[in-house]
């Protein structure tokens, strides 16, 4: 077993050093590694900032906050979450379960405060949800 192990890692090491010299022959004379880039490296600059631009929009922090909502239930069906950008704007969701029925509510959130009167549960998310 050894031995074709061996014979195998061997077979591997010939086959990449033929693939190595054979893309070394296609190579231009006197060119160097990733001269096959594209030369507009401004555009590719401009590109990138763009993209991390529009990351900061993004909702990239989450939190998940479980519980009981009332004494007579059980489960932790009950949750509340946060999902917001990196300024601190977007929405925390609870929903609030009961023996009868559930309920669903939307706060929208802007630099990690809200308007609307948030309970201690949706305080906690918003809280792990933010960065450190």
């Amino acid at each position: 077993m050894a031995l074709a192990v061996s014979t195998l890692a061997l077979v591997v090491a010939i086959a990449a050093l033929v693939a190595v010299v054979a893309l070394a022959r296609r190579a231009r004379p006197g060119s160097r590694p990733g001269d096959h880039l594209p030369r507009d490296t401004a555009a590719l600059r401009r590109e990138v900032a763009a993209l991390a631009d529009a990351q900061k929009h993004t909702f990239r922090h989450m939190a998940v906050v479980r519980y009981d909502a009332f004494g007579d239930t059980g489960g932790a069906l009950s949750w509340t979450l946060a999902l917001v950008d990196d300024s601190g704007s977007g929405v925390v969701l609870t929903s609030i379960h009961g023996r009868n029925e559930t309920r669903t509510y939307a706060k929208s959130v802007t630099t990690w405060s809200s308007e609307q009167t948030l309970t201690p549960e949706e305080e906690r998310v918003l809280s792990e949800a933010r960065p450190r």
